[in-house]
């Protein structure tokens, strides 16, 4: 287990004015898949100071459809206008056409769709490029912690794809995630989006997944013990997925993860402070419900 790196230090970078109407939100159907890269794209055109009509002027297409396809209006875009726009934006294009390509899937494009889309592009575009130095130094250090989080709520395969993703989101926002008040932080937020977006819910809360149950406690107990422990995880894990999203975070990573204080607080890029003041409060509501307080002479049910 890693502890992350201190964050980069973050880039000069004057804040972005245009003219002209603002740019309308991401529609609410959009898909996670969808949005995985269609936010960043949106990020990086409200920091090029570009507006929509320079854009619809250089790529010689209509603003009308420009701001559709920023907002996730009308039919899935074709990879050929995702791609100029993205040159336009100054965005690598091999995270951006892989997320693209998960999210055509989605969107339930074929393949002979989807690869008519790619021909038409220049080949290095979908082939493998380097990401920034600070970027790889990154991921080289907490891949394999993040991987131990998504494991709680999702199968392997989700798993590996959830964190895939995170990363290249995180290439194609690198410049805001350096712009962050804390890069661990930004980039913790994109990974616990990803993985919750993929996690079964229910009653609006995420289920803990079936790795939850191989947690740091039940390693240790005999065959028979473990099987008297499964109901109790039971009644542990839905109990967890009732705390506020800080303290559920701080809980699976100490909890089930097994990491100290200081490779939590490291991951999440909060505060040691903050992070065993959310482990009191989430043990406190967990103390809560499993173990209630006896009723005491006088008391009713």
């Amino acid at each position: 287990m890693t502890t992350p790196i201190e964050p980069p230090v973050p880039p000069d970078r004057p804040p972005a004015a245009r003219p002209g109407r603002k740019l309308g939100p991401v529609l609410d159907n959009v898909g996670s898949a969808h949005r995985a890269w269609l936010e960043p794209m949106r990020g990086s055109y409200l920091a090029s100071g570009l507006t929509l009509s320079e854009l619809s002027t250089r790529l010689k297409f209509a603003k009308s459809k420009l701001s559709e396809l920023l907002r996730g209006v009308g039919l899935y875009p074709r990879w050929e206008i995702v791609y100029m726009l993205s040159t336009e934006l100054d965005m690598p294009s091999w995270p951006l056409h892989r997320l693209w390509r998960q999210a055509a899937f989605e969107a339930h494009k074929s393949g002979e769709w989807i690869e008519n889309c790619t021909d038409h592009t220049p080949i290095l575009t979908t082939v493998p490029i380097t990401p920034p130095l600070d970027h790889r130094a990154f991921r080289e250090l907490v891949e394999d912690d993040y991987g131990l989080f998504a494991r709680v709520f999702l199968d392997d395969d989700q798993r590996d794809l959830a964190v895939s993703d995170t990363f290249d989101i995180l290439w194609l926002s690198w410049n805001d995630a350096l712009a962050s008040h804390d890069t661990r932080r930004f980039s913790w937020n994109v990974l616990r989006a990803i993985v919750m977006s993929r996690t079964p819910h229910r009653d609006g809360r995420p289920e803990l997944g079936t790795a939850a149950f191989d947690t740091v406690a039940l390693q240790s107990l005999t065959e028979p013990a473990r099987m008297d422990q499964v109901t109790e995880s039971m009644e542990l894990f839905t109990a967890m997925s009732r705390l506020p999203p800080n303290q559920l975070d701080v809980m699976v990573l100490r909890r089930l993860c097994g990491f100290r204080s200081e490779t939590a607080s490291a991951l999440l890029g909060t505060s040691l402070a903050t992070v065993r003041s959310d482990e009191r409060h989430a043990i406190r509501f967990l103390e809560s419900v499993l173990c209630p307080p006896l009723l005491t002479e006088g008391n009713t049910p």
